[in-house]
C-alpha cells in the first residue's frame, strides 16, 4: 500500500523528530496505539458519522494498556481530526524503522515450528547478529507447517533453514 506508506511517512517522522528525546517510551506507546488501532471494530467505530472524535479518542485511551503522556494524547488527538486512525499501524511501522536505524538496530522475526526458550532465543540472536551485521529485535512467531528449523526476516533479507524449505528444494531438484 503505497498510498498509505505516503500518508504516514510525515506522521512518522514528525513524531520522530518531536520524541527524539526519549525514543524507548515512544516506542512503548506507539506500539500500543498501533495494536488498539488495528482492531477492525475499533476503524468500524471510528468511521462512523455519529460518532465524534472525542468519542474515538476516549474509546482508545480507554482500551489503552499504557498510561498515554501529554504528548502521546496530542499525537493520537491530531491523527483523529486528520482522519488518519486507518494509517495510524504504519505510521507506528515507519516509526519504528526510524528508530531502528538511528540505533543501527533492525527487527528479526523469527519464525518456527516450536517455542524456543529464552536461553535458545538469546543464543540464536548473538548468532544472527553476527550473521546479519547489526544488534537485532528478535521476536518469534510460531509457524507448525515449517515441520522444523527456522525461518529469519530482517527486513527484506530471509534466512530460511526450515525443513519445509529444504523438501521443497529437494522436489524441485528431482523433478528438475
Amino acid at each position: 500500500m503505497a498510498e498509505l506508506a505516503t500518508i504516514a511517512r510525515p506522521y512518522a517522522e514528525a513524531l520522530f523528530k518531536a520524541t527524539s528525546a526519549d525514543l524507548n517510551s515512544a516506542a512503548e506507546w506507539v506500539e500500543a496505539l498501533q495494536s488498539i488501532a488495528q482492531n477492525a471494530q475499533l476503524q468500524q467505530f471510528a468511521n462512523n458519522p455519529n460518532v465524534t472524535n472525542a468519542q474515538v479518542f476516549d474509546v482508545i485511551t480507554g482500551v489503552a494498556n499504557v498510561a498515554l503522556p501529554e504528548m502521546a494524547q496530542n499525537f493520537l488527538r491530531t491523527v483523529i481530526a486528520n482522519g488518519r486512525l486507518s494509517a495510524l499501524p504504519e505510521i507506528a511501522e515507519q516509526f519504528r524503522v526510524l528508530k531502528n536505524a538511528q540505533s543501527g538496530s533492525a527487527d528479526a522475526i523469527v519464525h518456527s515450528a516450536f517455542a524456543i526458550d529464552s536461553a535458545a532465543l538469546a543464543d540464536l540472536a548473538v548468532t544472527l547478529e553476527q550473521r546479519f551485521k547489526r544488534k537485532l529485535n528478535v521476536a518469534v512467531e510460531l509457524q507448525p507447517e515449517l515441520i522444523g528449523g527456522i525461518r529469519v526476516v530482517v527486513g527484506d533479507e530471509v534466512l530460511d533453514t526450515s525443513v519445509k524449505a529444504r523438501l521443497e528444494q529437494m522436489k524441485m531438484a528431482l523433478t528438475a
